[in-house]
């Protein structure tokens, strides 16, 4: 394992691990609503605090763009963080959240993980050597038929710009696939497009640590990653179309008549 992924890895667990025991004392947590249906609680400002801490321990010069902190300091090295992705779901008591942790070096993402404390599952990526769960080599799907395939999203939930378009996109795909499915935690969505669990994937209105380390693990699963219109802006725009390599173009063919300016941005 890369070095620097390997001290990802570990910050992902320390964080994984206060999460897990704070689920089991959901009613006494400290919860602040940050706008409408977007809520930050104690625990993700801890799990943030174990995360920065054990990165910088290990590499002082980095970088950090995190949920709640924000940015910290200046470097080729950027790690993206998002310390409890799901913490709706968290709050509810429902088993659907991660760690994400990902690494952009002058720009590229180099390194990934995404940790589900629940189910006990890391799923790592470094460029240029593939992608894994608990060590098991991670490739996305084969299915070729959008009428075969299940594609996971998430709906928009604070920010309501795109809901017609989205909406829109939605129902076509409803009719088109063999389902959709929406549980919530975008890192783990992604990730599942890795293991090949869903063949596609999109989103509206994400922010960069919601989807960093999961797109870096599809790609390096063999699969794409694009923004709504097929270039790769997704991590300015936050819009994201991800998928296997046959599944992913027609996600776009479906996607292209919904799009609005604020979706082509």
């Amino acid at each position: 394992m890369h070095p620097m992924l390997n001290i990802a890895v570990k910050a992902a667990r320390r964080a994984g691990n206060l999460i897990h025991r704070a689920a089991d004392n959901l009613d006494h947590l400290t919860v602040t609503k940050k706008s409408h249906a977007d809520y930050v609680s104690e625990v993700d400002r801890a799990a943030e605090r174990i995360i920065i801490e054990t990165l910088l321990e290990a590499y002082p010069g980095h970088a950090i763009l995190a949920e709640e902190s924000g940015t910290q300091g200046q470097s080729e090295y950027v790690w993206i963080i998002d310390p409890l992705d799901g913490t709706t779901n968290f709050l509810h008591g429902m088993p659907q959240y991660a760690v994400s942790i990902g690494l952009q070096h002058n720009g590229v993402l180099t390194q990934a993980v995404v940790y589900d404390p629940t189910k006990n599952d890391l799923f790592t990526a470094t460029r240029g050597r593939g992608a894994f769960l608990n060590d098991k080599r991670l490739r996305v799907s084969k299915r070729k038929e959008m009428a075969d395939s299940l594609i996971g999203t998430g709906f928009p939930y604070s920010n309501f710009a795109h809901i017609d378009a989205y909406m829109a996109i939605f129902r076509d795909l409803m009719q088109k696939t063999a389902g959709l499915r929406r549980p919530g935690a975008a890192s783990l969505d992604l990730a599942w497009t890795a293991a090949g669990r869903y063949d596609g994937f999109f989103e509206t209105g994400l922010k960069p640590w919601d989807m960093a380390a999961g797109c870096l693990l599809i790609t390096e699963a063999g699969g794409m990653v694009s923004d709504l219109k097929g270039a790769d802006a997704f991590l300015q725009s936050g819009h994201v179309c991800a998928g296997n390599p046959f599944i992913h173009p027609q996600l776009l063919e479906i996607i292209a008549p919904h799009l609005t300016p604020g979706l082509k941005a």
